[in-house]
């Protein structure tokens, strides 16, 4: 099934469940028992033809078709078991007793107690900034279930105790009685197929082949007829939270989240990376956070954070839907800033909270021990290459400058860097780097000279337009002390910002539409921008090997663009597309990458016969 295929079809999942609910959930009752009847079709045909077969050879009836027989129906009775018996693994995480703690214990089974819900088998402390409940199968796909609610440290730091009852209160309102136990029936099952599909995936034979055809036409189709099943689960579980703690508490937990989690992306993790710059051994994080998390993020940067989540719109990309979407539901109007916890929740977690600090400090160390040093052989080429450029600022052409103002930048985000794009500009004045470097500096209310710069961008370098256009629409729309609103400007910047998307979109569609491999050429990447892409690579655990090339575009003829092929063994093609659009987000590439895995589309030959050699191999 393409994309377009399966989002029709889960815009028409919606469009059934929104004109009658029940009737919905019945056509998802019967497509789910499609499955298992297809499972135990196979199972009888399999055991079957063994119960004809088998008596035969034993009296001595010896052909050689007999023996075909034999191996098939053994080969199908292996698959259905396997379908039957598959099993999920237990969450990760640090297993926590109500002994350790009782606070937070306690308060869960006050929520059970409120939502009605089934008891939890286990309760995890982990690293992330998440809370999630999962169910797993106890026996396979005809097997009960065993609930694991896993909460994580940074937001147990970050939220005051009834914001998090409010998270804890949606993750447990996921097992509610009557229709959520449907639900999580239908979310076990899906993970079931998943799990052997990609059980599957290298299987061999005529058996292994049947199955897998099915399931390629079954599971796509599987997952989005239950798409609006499990978005509406969601929203489900937000009136529960907003029932036992209140809506504005539920609304309010719901952008602080958003905020802090923005928070911890851009500015939290790049600090923690950077100081190793000067530290060769990994420093823990969560000691650090358990202060900085307690303490409000900056006004303008959590203004900011929740203007672009306010933005986003739900997609088929995640059941999930999005923060203005789940608020709006709450309360009924669109989000506004809340104000912050004023302190963490870290008193739920027994009298000395601080021993689950260390502890995930000391496992963060020991997983990142590796990273954590070649970061810091990366930063110290950073800080040679910015010293070698300074040496020779005299001789520098506009490229040079603003490389070494790019450097300085990854050093120190707060480096007075304008001087060298103002350097860069004399020498080149419509440096496209230079005008871009030279936007971002300018002063919040010198508004004029900020839009006159993204007027210059915008005329000379039409691959940068889309940046200019967002900038120029950003920052009208940015209400400053002291400045006027202007419509018309506003009004002027938004065409151009239409224009460019437009643009972007056909590029876009360019990179990421088969044949792959037509208009490539090795990658262009510079020794140093080479060596800060395989640095991040090498922090990615999951790649074990990665090509890159250069993709020409005719929409944007100087625009360096870029395919990225990695090898992600050991995972399932869920977390491996998620991952692949992580890489394209954050991957410090000098242009737009679309990020594929080695799999159907494309296969591993084809990247090695037409990817030229690997960038990173281990």
């Amino acid at each position: 099934m393409d994309q377009a295929d399966f989002v029709h079809m889960v815009r028409m999942s919606e469009h059934a469940s929104a004109e009658d609910s029940s009737a919905y959930r019945r056509s998802v009752a019967a497509f789910a028992a499609l499955g298992y009847a297809w499972v135990v079709g196979c199972l009888l045909l399999s055991a079957g033809l063994l119960a004809w077969v088998l008596p035969q050879l034993v009296h001595g009836r010896f052909r050689v078709a007999y023996v075909w027989v034999v191996l098939g129906a053994g080969g199908l009775l292996w698959t259905c078991l396997r379908a039957l018996w598959v099993r999920i693994d237990a969450p990760d995480g640090l297993p926590i007793m109500a002994a350790d703690a009782p606070g937070l214990f306690e308060a869960l089974e006050r929520i059970r107690t409120k939502v009605k819900g089934p008891a939890l088998h286990g309760v995890y402390l982990d690293g992330d900034f998440n809370a999630s409940i999962r169910q797993t199968p106890r026996w396979g796909l005809f097997g009960g279930a065993v609930n694991h609610l896993t909460i994580g440290l940074p937001l147990v730091m970050a939220l005051d105790k009834p914001r998090l009852m409010a998270v804890l209160a949606h993750e447990y309102g996921h097992l509610r009685g009557g229709h959520g136990q449907f639900t999580a029936w239908i979310y076990r099952t899906r993970l079931g197929w998943l799990r052997l599909h990609e059980g599957l995936r290298d299987g061999s034979g005529p058996v292994a082949a049947a199955t897998q055809a099915f399931l390629r036409w079954y599971f796509p189709r599987f997952a989005a007829r239950t798409f609006a099943l499990a978005r509406q689960d969601e929203y489900e579980a937000d009136r529960i939270a907003g029932r036992l703690l209140g809506p504005d508490v539920a609304a309010a937990a719901l952008a602080e989240i958003e905020i802090k989690a923005a928070w911890l992306a851009d500015e939290f993790w790049p600090g923690h990376w950077r100081t190793a710059a000067a530290h060769p051994l990994p420093a823990g994080p969560y000691g650090a956070l358990r202060r900085l998390l307690a303490m409000p993020v900056e006004a303008g940067f959590a203004q900011e954070a929740l203007r672009q989540a306010v933005r986003r719109i739900s997609g088929v990309d995640d059941t999930h839907p999005v923060l203005r979407d789940r608020v709006e539901a709450l309360t009924g109007a669109r989000p506004v800033l809340p104000e912050g916890s004023r302190r963490g929740a870290l008193s739920l977690l027994g009298r000395d909270p601080q021993r689950w600090i260390d502890h995930f400090d000391r496992l963060w160390c020991q997983e990142n021990a590796t990273g954590w040093k070649e970061h810091h052989a990366w930063l110290t080429r950073v800080r040679e290459r910015a010293e070698a450029l300074k040496a020779s600022a005299a001789r520098n052409n506009a490229d040079e400058t603003v490389e070494w103002a790019t450097l300085l930048r990854h050093l120190d985000p707060a480096a007075d860097v304008r001087p060298l794009y103002e350097a860069a500009l004399q020498r080149s004045s419509e440096h496209a780097g230079a005008l871009q470097g030279l936007a971002r500096c300018l002063p919040a209310p010198d508004r004029e000279a900020r839009l006159a710069v993204l007027a210059r961008l915008w005329d000379a370098a039409p691959a940068r337009r889309w940046w200019a256009a967002n900038a120029a629409v950003a920052e009208l729309e940015t209400t400053r002390p002291g400045l006027e609103y202007d419509a018309e400007g506003l009004k002027h910047w938004r065409e151009r910002q239409r224009l460019a998307s437009e643009a972007e979109e056909r590029a876009w569609e360019e990179l990421s539409t088969p044949p792959y491999f037509s208009r490539v050429a090795r990658h262009d990447l510079s020794p140093f921008e080479l060596s800060e892409v395989q640095s991040e690579l090498a922090r990615c655990r999951p790649v074990a090997k990665c090509w890159i090339v250069c993709k020409a575009l005719r929409e944007f003829l100087q625009r360096r663009a870029y395919l990225v092929f990695v090898l992600l063994p050991a995972m399932d093609d869920e977390d491996r597309y998620r991952l692949c659009r992580w890489l394209e987000r954050n991957l410090s590439l000098p242009g737009p990458a679309l990020v594929l895995w080695a799999g159907e589309s494309p296969t591993l030959q084809e990247i090695e016969r037409s990817a030229f050699a690997p960038v990173l191999s281990r």
